[in-house]
């Protein structure tokens, strides 16, 4: 089959279905890689034709520009969407925004978008919000495709049963000016955590439980394949969520395999494939999914009933112990770790051996791409809800796009967290990573239910991050520390 037959069999949503081999014993990331591979190159990478392309303005403006310099064209702009979310303020929509490099961001991808037929989710269109919370939502992002967006959290897409990839700016201009990139396949690991999780036990405790025992490097090198009734269980919510976070644990991507509950949650969205195509798309979906006898590179296995309320301690994902559990101690590693544990004890402002219950607290934040979907916000708010925020601690909830937003107030939400002293914001990225106006001061300790605790990276180079799921620090929030919510379900009966 030449190549052009191999990568344009399409289902009738224009969704690239390539060629289906017939050899047993493969994973779902073999499938998709064989069915989107244009050819094996000489250094050994493939290259790859991507479904479905996401840009925001933050990585696109330099990939727009290197077109142009070339006198190139977007390829296939019926294959990439865009938005706006990192940089756009929270608290107001106001244009010209009061930021002066937002506003010129913003201005650029507009600019950048005028003419080439992508699609451009802004607030007036009703369908803005974080890249990896509307391509879910509007049915984009679907079953055995190839995903990619020049934004480390693009295996977010993989809880579809996806192989999805965060770009950096070059690979951008490539997808941009071929629908294809150059990339090696990565190795596969299945991780299975089966069991049941206890109450008060989310998917980010699933994550950050996993990232702790394999490390923020074990995954280099792999693609993290979730399984077990833990996964099985799952709302596409929470396989969003940890899916979303497998780039922390060093993974390229990570992926779940499609099965009814994907089925259910894609079917009758705008750009899902509907009637008989979605009929054959299902066909096509169940075919990529990992075959029994599929063989691993590695297997590893997790005790879901043991996994407890997760809260980071240090300075990257993987420095993370249990609610009711101590911070370690660099006497207690050798090598390396010594040094890095030590470092962030003394930027975290914390002693060995102290619990991680009661660290008082100055600013809560529910909101990012890991966690700013509706069931983390209905989650936060059953916590909140009929408690108060003390006046010493500054609490956010800040939906991940405008549905989601429109959904929670229609329940009622956006009232709960006023009530309980949070502002209910706008969507977009907010105090993920600080590229707004949501921002620490100083050495403010942060309870964050996103995705990264590094130095810096809340907006201040001193402020503190503690990640935990969006209970844990909506339980914090009401307490003024950091506090097992399985304490305040049990209460709340």
């Amino acid at each position: 089959m030449d190549r052009n037959s191999r990568i344009e069999r399409c289902v009738g949503s224009g969704r690239i279905i390539g060629r289906l081999g017939s050899q047993m014993g493969r994973t779902l990331l073999d499938k998709v890689w064989d069915a989107h591979a244009v050819r094996e190159l000489p250094n050994g990478q493939t290259q790859l034709f991507i479904g479905l392309h996401l840009v925001h303005e933050v990585t696109s403006p330099q990939a727009f520009q290197m077109l142009r310099e070339r006198g190139l064209k977007v390829r296939y702009p019926d294959r990439t969407f865009a938005t706006v979310d990192h940089i756009i303020p929270t608290d107001g929509a106001e244009r010209p925004f009061a930021d002066g490099m937002a506003e010129q961001m913003f201005v650029a991808i507009e600019d950048n978008l005028a003419g080439t037929g992508i699609p451009f989710f802004t607030r007036s269109g009703g369908r803005q919000g974080i890249v990896h919370v509307i391509g879910p939502e509007l049915g984009l992002t679907q079953p055995g495709m190839t995903i990619a967006c020049g934004d480390s959290h693009t295996s977010t897409h993989g809880a579809f049963g996806s192989i999805a990839f965060g770009i950096g700016t070059s690979q951008v201009r490539d997808v941009l000016a071929t629908q294809t990139m150059a990339v090696g396949k990565p190795r596969c690991r299945r991780i299975t955590v089966d069991g049941k999780l206890a109450a008060g036990v989310y998917a980010k405790d699933v994550i950050l439980a996993i990232i702790g025992k394999l490390g923020v490097q074990g995954g280099v090198g792999y693609a993290y394949e979730y399984a077990g009734e833990v996964f099985d269980g799952m709302t596409m919510d929470e396989r969003m969520t940890v899916c979303n976070m497998s780039i922390e644990g060093g993974a390229r991507v990570g992926y779940v395999n499609p099965d009814a509950t994907t089925y259910a949650y894609v079917t009758g969205r705008e750009y899902a494939p509907a009637g008989n195509d979605l009929v054959k798309a299902r066909a096509w979906w169940d075919a990529m999914a990992s075959d029994e006898d599929a063989i691993y590179d590695d297997e590893t296995e997790f005790d879901g009933y043991s996994i407890p309320p997760m809260v980071t301690w240090g300075i990257n994902p993987g420095q993370v112990v249990g609610v009711d559990a101590e911070i370690p101690s660099p006497a207690d590693v050798d090598g390396p770790d010594r040094q890095s544990i030590q470092e962030a004890l003394d930027h975290m402002q914390l002693r060995a051996g102290d619990s991680i219950a009661g660290i008082p607290i100055d600013v809560a934040f529910v909101g990012s791409c890991t966690n700013s979907r509706i069931s983390d916000l209905r989650e936060a708010a059953r916590i909140v809800e009929g408690r108060r925020v003390p006046n010493q601690v500054k609490a956010l909830a800040v939906p991940g796009s405008q549905r989601v937003k429109a959904e929670a107030e229609a329940e009622g939400l956006h009232e709960i967290f006023r009530s309980a002293g949070f502002e209910w914001r706008e969507a977009g990225c907010s105090m993920c990573l600080a590229m707004n106006p949501d921002k620490l001061v100083a050495d403010q300790v942060c309870a964050s239910s996103s995705n990264r605790n590094f130095k810096g990276r809340q907006g201040s180079p001193l402020g503190r991050t503690l990640l935990m799921s969006p209970a844990m620090v909506a339980a914090a929030a009401v307490a003024g520390e950091v506090v097992d919510v399985r304490s305040m379900i049990t209460v709340a009966g």
